[in-house]
């Protein structure tokens, strides 16, 4: 069963892209990942006392809060992948270059962009390699979380 860009099915996150722009990419490899989290965003509230009277507190909105992304792969050497060495560059020689965008895609099964999130002034906060384990024989997995000024959904044109 297909279904169309215009339908109210729900759709699935599981088929998705991440591009960082501006960022030496070496291979394709740098857009795949095993799963993204840490799209949140949430109004701070303000407490304003009334004046003249003691018993009520209001709540204004204040300031928007965005959580740092985090980004789950399989682990790659340097050599293949740009990202990689972008992290490299900023935990082992403190160089922190802000990536100006990253796109974050949900894909449909032709592989047509169903919504996507742009990410502004992102660098990296930590690089996490899982544990090296000899009775298993699974992938390493790297774990990299991003820190952004906010996000916000782009109008895709179908």
């Amino acid at each position: 069963m297909t279904v169309e860009s215009n339908s109210t099915y729900q759709i699935v996150g599981f088929h998705f892209k991440v591009s960082f722009l501006n960022l030496p990419t070496v291979k394709e490899v740098d857009v795949r990942f095993q799963s993204v989290g840490g799209m949140n965003v949430e109004v701070e509230k303000e407490t304003v006392k009334e004046g003249g009277e003691n018993r009520f507190e209001h709540s204004i909105p204040g300031r928007r809060k965005y959580t740092s992304l985090t980004l789950k792969r399989g682990i790659l050497t340097p050599e293949h992948s740009g990202l990689t060495q972008w992290c490299q560059d900023a935990f082992q020689n403190m160089v922190i270059t802000p990536v100006g965008k990253v796109n974050i895609e949900l894909l449909n099964e032709n592989h047509d962009v169903l919504m996507q999130w742009e990410l502004s002034h992102v660098w990296p906060v930590s690089w996490k390699v899982g544990e090296l384990n000899a009775e298993q024989g699974s992938v390493l997995i790297e774990t990299l979380e991003l820190n952004y000024n906010y996000f916000k959904l782009v109008t895709v044109n179908p």
